[in-house]
């Protein structure tokens, strides 16, 4: 019998609707436990079911939430009731008492935007992450009351407070409460209006170098100009929540919100204020795309489950192309800005060796085991649909361009697929997608989808880029140095192998990853040196590799093979003519001359 069929057959035996009301307590934060009861009011049927969800969406890995629930317990009133864990996240309880209270308590130490954390400065929490889910019920609204430890503590959550209950808020229904995050704290609240609508940025984190009202001006920006693609804003009141941390940097896209993690000292340089605000367009676009414009696979969240797609790289890879574009429409930085980091994105795609061993659809199926989960061979079989996602954007939308004369874009994709899909919320068909692009590109690119989407063929960059007075040139950070095959990393004075690349001489020879880098020819190589050692040989010279490799000491002799290209660059044409000027034009909005040197 199915889910759906035992609640069917369940909710058959009685038609009360039960009250659901959670209360989320921290009295200790600092051992980073919530303390959480569910009370449950007028329920009528003989069992009850209780599920932690595994995994959260738009972030597509089972993350095992349970592991963190600890301290279970279930009572009528004063009575404890008898319960069994028939699941790794499935509790059940056989009782006909009509008031039950559930309480439990979640480890919270992982500060990231897709699990929870509480320590002694703030409470932070995602729903799928704390909250079970009564299987019979998950449509009814859930009422939820926010316990702070000190009474200066207050909370932020994109759900509607209810009247006259401080710090108790109101879910529509369970995936309203998963798709609403909450902070508890001192955060700073700045709050701002933007096209007529409520916005908020909250601030955790303490001492940083970021300047509120700057960011909320350039946010106003990347808002306006989203929100013109789509013809509105699909919201009353939006929340961007900002955690300030040593190293992070992500985010994780709501309907009605954001969270983000950035590194609380990496908004002075330029380069790094900008990838910010890439980061704040990426989950904001998603408000659109993916949040209300979901593959058909994602339209019903199965919370116990992986949920398949093949086409992640349109929600998350085309999302990260217009990361890219969005801050130059909205004048946060110019042309040659959004070139340099478009070589930047083209380099990381070009040095992946797995992008012709892994179709970006089959690498969006396989989410779920691999892009989260890295292994010492991810770059030699496997590439990232967010990465090659945003490279197959590019060539879409160039396409588009350049056949309709500049008179339809991606844009118009986006658009066509907000009003078939979107406004609805009518999950779409990887066909279904295909059609849309083929509808406004006015050509059938079943040859497309099959080379590079469900292919592995090498992106021809140049065919494209070149209508618009660009084209992709690969060369060196610095001077050429022969090909060894590895990249590694110093760990506490050691220099570590990380990756081997496949056919390299490296990877031939036999270093593996996890080696211990010694000596080149019988000298040491220091942290940080390696680079600068192979400088001083010529392709196809033979060197010696000496290693600890489990423990034992090897040496290898092997020939290093010719330099490869570390950088690629975006540059103009030399002698562009008129139509790939006016391309260019139609394409970055300012005239080609912006980017000549």
């Amino acid at each position: 019998m199915t889910e759906a069929t035992l609640t069917s057959s369940r909710r058959s035996a009685g038609e009360i609707t039960p009250k659901l009301n959670y209360r989320v307590a921290m009295p200790q934060p600092e051992n980073h436990l919530f303390e959480v009861e569910l009370h449950i009011q007028d329920y009528s049927l003989p069992l009850l079911d209780l599920k932690l969800p595994v995994w959260t969406p738009g972030s597509y890995l089972v993350r095992e939430y349970a592991k963190h629930l600890q301290d279970f317990s279930v009572s009528a009133g004063e009575k404890p009731l008898n319960w069994r864990k028939i699941a790794k996240n499935h509790w059940q309880i056989a009782t006909t008492e009509p008031e039950i209270t559930i309480r439990y308590r979640i480890f919270a130490h992982e500060l990231s935007v897709r699990t929870n954390h509480l320590d002694a400065t703030h409470g932070y929490f995602n729903g799928a992450a704390l909250f079970l889910r009564i299987l019979e019920y998950d449509k009814q609204p859930v009422n939820v009351t926010i316990i702070p430890p000190h009474p200066d503590w207050h909370v932020t959550t994109p759900l509607p407070e209810v009247a006259e209950q401080k710090n108790t808020f109101v879910a529509a229904d369970f995936d309203t409460l998963v798709d609403s995050p909450f902070e508890i704290g001192k955060q700073q609240i700045y709050r701002f209006a933007a096209l007529g609508k409520a916005h908020e940025l909250a601030i955790w984190g303490g001492k940083s170098n970021i300047e509120p009202e700057k960011a909320i001006a350039d946010i106003e920006k990347i808002i306006a100009v989203e929100a013109e693609m789509f013809g509105g804003l699909p919201y009353d009141r939006y929340l961007f929540l900002l955690h300030l941390s040593a190293q992070g940097n992500g985010g994780l896209e709501h309907k009605y919100s954001c969270s983000l993690n950035y590194p609380r000292f990496g908004f002075r340089a330029k380069d790094k204020y900008d990838r910010f605000m890439q980061l704040v367009a990426h989950e904001f676009f998603h408000l659109w795309n993916v949040k209300r414009i979901r593959p058909k696979a994602l339209e019903v969240f199965d919370y116990d489950n992986e949920n398949y797609t093949p086409s992640l790289w349109f929600s998350e890879g085309t999302t990260s192309y217009y990361d890219l574009l969005i801050p130059l429409r909205a004048g946060i930085y110019d042309a040659k800005a959004f070139l340099q980091n478009l070589g930047k994105e083209i380099t990381r795609y070009m040095t992946t060796p797995g992008r012709l061993v892994q179709p970006v659809s089959e690498s969006s199926l396989d989410a779920w085991i691999k892009l989260y989960r890295p292994d010492p061979n991810s770059g030699n079989s496997q590439i990232s649909y967010y990465l090659k996602g945003e490279m197959v954007s590019l060539l879409l939308d160039l396409l588009i361009r350049e056949r309709t004369k500049n008179q339809r874009s991606l844009d118009d994709v986006m658009l066509k697929m907000w009003q078939q899909f979107g406004q609805e919320e009518i999950g779409f068909t990887p066909q279904q997608l295909q059609t849309v692009i083929e509808s406004v590109a006015g050509i059938e690119l079943a040859d497309f989808f099959a080379q590079y989407i469900d292919g592995v063929e090498e992106l021809p960059f140049n065919q494209y880029l070149k209508p618009f007075g660009l084209e992709l040139g690969g060369d060196f950070e610095d001077e050429p140095v022969p090909h060894l095959g590895i990249k590694t990393s110093a760990e506490n004075g050691r220099e570590i192998v990380k990756f081997v690349e496949i056919g390299t001489p490296a990877q031939i020879a036999g270093i593996d990853a996890g080696d211990e880098l010694l000596a080149i020819d019988g000298i040491k190589v220091n942290s940080g040196q390696l680079s600068e050692r192979i400088k001083d040989y010529k392709p196809h010279d033979s060197i010696q590799v000496t290693v600890f490799h489990q423990e034992y000491l090897r040496n290898y002799t092997l020939t290093l093979s010719s330099p490869r290209p570390n950088r690629y660059q975006v540059k103009p044409v030399k002698n562009p003519t008129e139509l790939q000027q006016q391309n260019f034009a139609n394409y970055l909005g300012c005239e080609f001359s912006t980017i000549e040197d």
